[in-house]
């Protein structure tokens, strides 16, 4: 990062010196480190990245109780995602009493099983920095495949979660 009197330099912007004199957009990129200096242009290190989802800067982390809420929401969110292609099965079983395959009873269980899990991981940080160790682990981004059989030869859909989309493919 280029500065001008603390103030930061774009490399691709036109910029202007305290005594008027005006550069154009590659002037920082073509000149030489001595000519940079002659104007006062300095260059530092950019600043470490941090996780925005968590940090509104790099020392100060966001509110940790509304963050939990937050990811409490989104991991629901997908649970019930992950849940609702097969959701048609439960209605059909309730109205006309067509049962639910014991397969996918199962897999809405651990569905609702890996969600609770993750809730009760979430609650039970207690910094900004554990919950967004937790959340970067592979233990809350990994929900396992979800593969509904209607029969050993006939696979209905998969279903997969990871990094923060669903996906679905039938």
């Amino acid at each position: 990062m280029f500065l001008l009197n603390g103030h930061p330099l774009s490399p691709d912007s036109a910029f202007v010196t305290p005594d008027g004199t005006q550069y154009p957009a590659n002037w920082l990129r073509l000149s030489s480190p001595e000519e940079r200096a002659a104007l006062g242009i300095t260059e530092e290190p950019d600043p470490a990245p941090y996780d925005q989802r968590f940090y509104w800067s790099q020392e100060l982390p966001k509110d940790h109780p509304q963050l939990v809420e937050q990811w409490v929401a989104q991991t629901r969110t997908t649970a019930n995602t992950l849940l609702a292609p097969t959701d048609w099965q439960v209605i059909r079983e309730a109205d006309n009493g067509t049962v639910m395959s014991a397969e996918t009873k199962a897999e809405r269980q651990r569905i609702r099983t890996a969600s609770n899990s993750r809730v009760n991981a979430l609650t039970a940080t207690t910094t900004t920095e554990d919950l967004a160790a937790y959340i970067c682990s592979p233990a809350y981004s990994n929900w396992s495949p979800i593969v509904i059989n209607d029969d050993e030869d006939n696979i209905e859909e998969v279903l997969t979660f990871s990094g923060g989309s669903t996906t679905s493919a039938f």
